[in-house]
């Protein structure tokens, strides 16, 4: 079979792929993307409840970096500078696509996380990019100036430029692989480190019985853990701990650490309860506590601390320890439920390796790394979508 010959072969029909793909289109640069799923977009597809959260109005150069993690975080500002979030919501904008702001500047599709990904596969058609889906590579390397890569199908592909956008491990049952990892160690990159990120928490078998009738329980929370804090919904499950705010400390907690909840933050529990009790002592004391926080939550919190009885049965030592068991719970994870259910991965090819102009590889020409595959990870909330809709755009300028 002849090999087909283009400018730009992109590996990974995702958000920063579909993006690159577009802006090197324009340009006149001949582009295919492959990917071994049968759609492109799946994890935009089911991100935000299937309404994508596709950016975030805090992602600018100023804040940005403080909204990522990775050995340099301020690698991402000069993509997020040159291609922001006010660049993105105009396209969404000009593709007749609505969208509301929730809390935290999070931006969603009014109707469906499916218009992103046909606005992006309508202006990779405009653009004359080729998409080749359920192909995968099964081999690529250096060829003279380029790159030849060998695919699962039979066929050739020999290119000037190769993108690495598959992502990270993130959600296998879609499709996720280290498939990145693995091709930029084969053309001599580092790969950090790399660990599933917001991602709910699990607790030990002792614990999660205790806490067992408390799933599905929710509250308002500040979450402290890995040096930050995060004030957010948190939601107990039958494993352990979710919610955007345990989502986000995820990203920062470490095996052996512990984490302080605050589960009812802005509030005094020794003062309600104390004043509950002398507006009415005959009352439960976990029926008082149930005014201030969930009533399954208080009747755990009361079982956990061996409390019993009506408030006027109680001393002051007892309310303040009912309050720091609300609002300093401090609790050892034992793990997170990995990437089986992880958002994003945290880690990937150093970004040392990489110049933060171009997504371009320094000791390797024509090489470019974009999106999830790079070592930059984001907060939830648009963050991690707006990072693959600004390094694609800035590699596809170039590739």
């Amino acid at each position: 079979m002849t090999p087909q010959s283009v400018d730009v072969l992109i590996v990974g029909a995702g958000a920063a792929g579909m993006m690159c793909a577009v802006e090197a289109g324009r340009r006149g640069r001949s582009v295919r993307v492959l990917d071994h799923a049968r759609a492109p977009g799946e994890k935009i597809r089911i991100s935000g409840g299937g309404r994508c959260n596709f950016t975030n109005l805090g992602t600018t150069h100023g804040m940005g970096p403080a909204n990522f993690l990775g050995e340099n975080p301020r690698f991402a500002t000069s993509a997020l500078k040159r291609f922001s979030q006010h660049d993105f919501v105009k396209r969404v904008d000009a593709a007749g696509i609505a969208w509301h702001e929730k809390t935290l500047g999070q931006l969603f599709c009014d109707d469906s996380a499916k218009q992103i990904i046909r606005m992006l596969t309508d202006d990779m058609r405009a653009a004359g990019v080729g998409l080749s889906l359920g192909v995968s590579v099964e081999r690529v390397g250096r060829l003279g100036d380029g790159y030849e890569a060998a695919l699962s199908d039979g066929s050739v592909v020999r290119a000037r430029s190769l993108v690495l956008a598959t992502g990270g491990k993130s959600i296998p049952k879609m499709g996720a692989t280290g498939w990145a990892y693995d091709a930029a160690r084969g053309f001599g990159l580092r790969v950090t480190e790399t660990r599933p990120a917001l991602v709910p928490l699990t607790f030990e078998a002792g614990l999660l019985e205790q806490l067992k009738p408390l799933a599905g329980v929710a509250v308002d929370a500040v979450v402290k853990g890995g040096g930050t804090s995060f004030a957010e919904a948190m939601l107990f499950t039958h494993r352990g701990l979710s919610g955007p705010a345990i989502l986000q400390i995820s990203s920062y907690w470490r095996e052996g650490e512990a984490i302080t909840v605050a589960m009812a933050p802005g509030e005094d529990v020794y003062a309600r309860l104390k004043a509950a009790k002398e507006e009415n002592g005959k009352q439960m004391v976990h029926t008082a506590l149930g005014h201030i926080i969930p009533r399954r939550l208080a009747e755990s919190v009361c079982e956990r601390e061996g409390v019993k009885g009506k408030l006027a049965e109680v001393g002051d030592r007892t309310l303040r320890r009912l309050d720091a068991a609300v609002n300093a719970w401090t609790v050892k994870p034992v793990g997170s439920e990995g990437y089986r259910t992880a958002e994003v991965t945290l880690g990937g090819i150093a970004t040392d390796q990489l110049d933060q102009q171009t997504m371009a590889a320094k000791a390797v020409p024509g090489l470019y790394v974009i999106g999830e595959a790079a070592d930059v990870t984001g907060w939830l909330g648009g963050y991690n979508f707006q990072w693959a809709w600004s390094s694609g755009w800035a590699a596809g300028q170039v590739c």
